[in-house]
């Protein structure tokens, strides 16, 4: 027996989405930090009631909240996100030298073993670290120093950390992603990065191999097997199957290998999920039908569910943080989309059902299992 809670970040607030083991009654709470874009929700693995939130205007600039109550109430802690050294700078989109500057919050990621230590991926790319609930925040300035770094570039959506992965062996060991550079991995607390970006190809920059450069969108770790990572790349699907040392493709049969979202299943280290959409420029699902992809092997063949997807005239994306998976059982796969509707599968894909409709524009989904 279980429960889930379903924290989801939108263009104008937060929600928080609860239900039991079937997942087929929902509670809907919020918007909580209405009128704010909240770019990511993220729950404790350690402390269920503790939560936080990326909390962003242009106007009032960055904040960020914490709950202790799982969701009831909030406080702001602090915002102090200040670069640790000088780094020099980094490209700009014409190639020409551009200053390291705060934008914003991407990605909170907390710790999978102390409940008061979580990490921030920010814009200008760049990880952050508290080991106190949020309350204060230092950079781990090795990343930003790397010898690439002076050649990072922004992505269409900045030059965003976007994605943490933690190794759960050891904390120790992360892979991070960062649009439009590429992805990296510490093997010691992030004093130090190495650039995995081998066997990744692109045909837009003026070497489609190098080191770094890549748009990366998004990488997932199954805890099972944390060697192997999956990778939803600006076109490709990746796999590697060595800790990001060497990439493959495994595009196979979708329709489209553009896309944000890749996701692995709780329980099926090669069950794999991604969301194609038509192009690089146009950012809506294929055909106007609304399809979720899986592949059972690990990538390559790949199958489309529909049951219970919209499959005409519908034309939303879904972004690189707006899906995830419980861990019950039946596992549990839900989505957002830019349309504000969240999608529910309980039963790992195969039939799917609105969870809500109408919400602002979906920046993020993430997932809890309570007891």
């Amino acid at each position: 027996m279980g429960s889930v809670r379903v924290l989801v970040g939108t263009r104008k607030g937060a929600f928080i989405l609860t239900s039991g083991e079937a997942r087929q009654e929902w509670e809907v709470a919020g918007p909580f930090f209405p009128g704010w874009e909240i770019y990511h929700v993220n729950g404790s693995p350690v402390n269920p009631d503790r939560l936080y939130a990326s909390q962003s205007t242009s106007w009032f600039g960055q904040l960020i909240q914490r709950s202790d109550d799982g969701g009831k109430t909030w406080e702001p802690v602090s915002n102090d996100f200040h670069y640790a050294t000088d780094a020099g700078n980094h490209q700009w989109y014409d190639g020409t030298p551009h200053p390291w500057e705060f934008a914003r919050v991407w990605h909170l990621e907390p710790s999978r073993s102390c409940p008061d230590t979580v990490y921030a991926g920010v814009e200008d790319a760049a990880l952050f670290r508290s080991t106190d609930a949020g309350q204060s925040w230092e950079e781990l300035p090795g990343l930003r120093t790397h010898t690439t770094g002076m050649e990072w570039a922004p992505g269409a959506g900045g030059l965003c950390l976007h994605t943490i992965e933690i190794d759960p062996r050891d904390e120790k060991k992360m892979v991070i992603a960062i649009s439009a550079a590429g992805a990296f991995r510490t093997d010691d607390g992030g004093e130090t990065w190495t650039a995995i970006n081998k066997g990744l190809h692109s045909e837009w920059t003026p070497d489609p191999d190098a080191e770094v450069g890549h748009c990366v969108h998004n990488i997932a770790m199954h805890p099972k097997n944390p060697d192997v990572l999956f990778m939803q790349k600006h076109w490709d699907v990746m796999r590697s199957d060595n800790g990001g040392a060497l990439w493959t493709e495994i595009s196979g049969n979708l329709p489209s290998d553009f896309g944000f979202p890749i996701e692995v299943h709780p329980h099926e280290p090669e069950t794999v999920y991604v969301v194609p959409i038509k192009s690089d420029s146009e950012h809506f699902v294929p055909e106007g039908k609304l399809r979720v992809y899986r592949s059972r092997t690990g990538g390559n063949d790949w199958e489309a569910l529909t049951n219970g997807l919209p499959q005409e005239h519908c034309y939303v994306n879904i972004l690189r943080d707006a899906m995830a998976s419980d861990t019950l059982d039946s596992a549990g796969i839900y989505f957002g989309t830019t349309g504000g509707q969240v999608y529910v599968s309980p039963d790992s894909g195969d039939t799917w059902q609105a969870i809500v409709h109408d919400l602002p524009a979906v920046l993020s989904v993430e997932v809890q299992t309570l007891p």
